[in-house]
């Protein structure tokens, strides 16, 4: 009966060990390739935000012109205004 038990205990080391083994190499290999996709996706994350960034800064002057541009059109609007009048 030992024998027997001695048997099963090979037979499980020798099919269930190098399964598990090959699973915790790929389980190693998953988390590796997790760790390299948050790097690309925080790497991602900050070029997105420096774009964000620098669009904004475009925004800001274009409103600025685009403020200046309606500034200029309604004084020549009450030049022409006044011109008319005339």
């Amino acid at each position: 009966m030992a024998s027997s038990i001695e048997a099963i205990q090979k037979i499980l080391q020798e099919t269930i060990a190098p399964s598990v083994s090959r699973i915790e190499i790929e389980l190693a290999g998953v988390k590796a390739d997790i760790r390299s996709l948050q790097s690309e996706i925080k790497r991602l994350d900050d070029k997105i935000d420096n774009g964000l960034s620098r669009l904004d800064a475009r925004m800001d002057h274009l409103e600025d012109k685009l403020t200046t541009a309606l500034e200029i059109r309604e004084r020549l609007a009450a030049l022409e205004a006044k011109v008319a009048a005339h």
